[in-house]
């Protein structure tokens, strides 16, 4: 006789079979058609701004030439953002790869609703998985007459988004990692920072040492360009046209009311309390922000990356950097919080050092990582780079604030319990990339990415020279003895050596050891 257990398994099997097409049939269904939709575009009328004429205050100075001002400080960071929405008088574009809905992402979205409610138009894009946001929030703010929201690449199975994204996993893993910021078509904010508590030093526990850059001048109208083409993608979709939910007047108003009462709370918190005393604030609203000249260059991956093929690199971001890299003749300097240069990354810093280029890596130390799979990743290629004579620092995750750099204390100096989140990279002193990209497979391949290139010596040697004299206290350098990695440290004044990844335990090395044997690089 057949076991009771196999029958029941058969059994059970028979009856879920329909419910599993069915879910596969709605996760991998396409996205709904926007062939018909308008097309909508940065705005042109923005001449008599605010902003324009602040931004004219530099711009008449130095005709051509882009301002830039880094924001390495999170309260900045979040400052900046908060001013150029009170600013903003036309327009506000919004792209986020993660938007929590803690205090700082709160009261940003409260900043977004009173701009709207003042008559500016506000376009937000976010990336569907990345963010998570409920299909009820984005309503709220859609419900508001001056206000859009898309989602990137959505998942149509609303209900269970990581089931609907596993079901169709070829499509779904395919993310928006953009970060941009733009008000009246006339200031962008570019770099590696998400919306978030952990992004602006607002967090009770960790923080990311970060870094984005504030622009006004023709870049700003490139980044602009980049937002519009990934808003008029067909992988953007109207929160209204994917979600199945459907709100009554009277329940958005009451949603809206939560929202406003969380917003108050918020507000009391002690590091958003801070920020709101924020010297850039008033700096930045008089006029007095001061901007370094630069050409600077928006680029970025086209939204059809998530759906071209995977060896289509007509649509990637990396090969436009190639050609700075190519050309750098003394120094390059590579900060990347997800770092795994596979093979064809290591014959290249390998060819950069056999014509004499000195080439410095940035990244996390397992202790900092917050992502440990990446760091089984890394690790694998640490001694092949060590022997091609590439530096290597990995960040400490107790590495303390100092005051200095341009903008504020360098990007790579964290909080008391810190984590590297800043994508950046300068090529001899002179040029310096700042955006979302990490060099890892994922950014390299799978997510789109955006970024600036900023040509302005000032800049760039302010970022490696400042960065380069903290990183014997801020971090470790890895080195080879023998066929041995050793993790090089100065604390309290004296060299420590450590022969084991350094304040970490036993089980998290045991872990990344085991997280290594998976197969899952190109996917980290």
């Amino acid at each position: 006789m057949q076991p009771r257990r196999s029958f029941w398994s058969a059994e059970l099997k028979r009856l879920l079979a329909p419910l599993i097409a069915a879910l596969a049939l709605v996760s991998c269904a396409g996205l709904p058609d926007t062939s018909g939709r308008e097309q909508s575009f940065a705005r042109k009328d923005t001449a008599d701004t605010r902003l324009a004429h602040l931004a004219r205050q530099f711009t008449a100075g130095h005709p051509g030439d882009t301002g830039v001002h880094a924001l390495a400080k999170g309260p900045d960071a979040l400052a900046a953002r908060l001013a150029l929405a009170d600013l903003s008088g036309k327009s506000l574009d919004v792209q986020y790869y993660i938007w929590h809905s803690d205090a700082s992402g709160v009261l940003l979205v409260t900043k977004l609703l009173q701009a709207a409610d003042r008559g500016v138009k506000v376009r937000m894009l976010l990336d569907d998985l990345g963010t998570m946001a409920s299909d009820e929030g984005l309503q709220v703010l859609e419900s508001h007459p001056n206000i859009e929201v898309r989602l990137f690449n959505p998942v149509t199975l609303r209900s269970s988004r990581m089931l609907g994204a596993l079901l169709d996993f070829q499509r779904a893993n395919r993310r928006m990692h953009n970060k941009t910021f733009i008000a009246d078509n006339q200031a962008a904010i570019v770099g590696g920072r998400n919306i978030g508590d952990e992004y602006f030093g607002a967090h009770g526990d960790m923080n990311f040492a970060d870094l984005d850059v504030i622009a006004v001048g023709p870049v700003v109208h490139e980044v602009s360009r980049q937002f519009d083409a990934y808003w008029n993608s067909t992988s953007s979709i109207g929160i209204g046209a994917i979600s199945t939910k459907r709100v009554t007047p009277e329940q958005l108003a009451a949603r809206r009311t939560a929202f406003e009462d969380k917003h108050v709370q918020a507000q009391s918190s002690p590091a958003l309390v801070a920020v709101a005393r924020n010297p850039l604030v008033s700096r930045l609203k008089n006029g007095n922000l001061p901007f370094l000249p630069a050409h600077a260059w928006a680029v970025y991956d086209d939204p059809e990356k998530v759906t071209s093929a995977a060896g289509d690199r007509s649509t990637h971001l990396a090969p436009k950097l190639r050609s700075v890299i190519d050309g750098t003749q003394s120094t390059l300097f590579v900060v990347s919080p997800y770092f795994i240069p596979e093979k064809q990354g290591v014959e290249l810093f390998r060819s950069l050092r056999s014509r004499g280029v000195r080439v410095i890596i940035l990244t996390n130390s397992l202790a900092s990582t917050d992502v440990a799979a990446v760091h089984a990743g890394y690790k694998r290629y640490r001694k092949s780079l060590l022997r091609s004579g590439v530096e290597i620092y990995e960040l400490k995750p107790g590495a303390a604030p100092r005051a200095g750099g341009t903008g504020g204390s360098s990007p790579f100096r964290g909080s008391s319990r810190a984590s590297l989140h800043a994508k950046t990279f300068t090529f001899d002193e002179r040029t310096t990339f700042i955006g979302s990209m990490n060099l890892d497979p994922r950014s390299l391949r799978l997510n789109t990415e955006v970024g600036v290139l900023i040509d302005c010596p000032p800049l760039a040697s302010e970022l490696t020279r400042k960065s380069l004299q903290g990183l014997s206290r801020q971090a470790y350098k890895v080195q080879l003895e023998g066929d041995k990695l050793v993790w090089l440290s100065i604390e309290d004044g004296d060299e420590i050596r450590y022969t084991t990844e350094p304040e970490t335990s036993a089980w998290q090395r045991m872990k990344v050891t085991l997280l290594g044997c998976l197969p899952i690089e190109g996917q980290l």
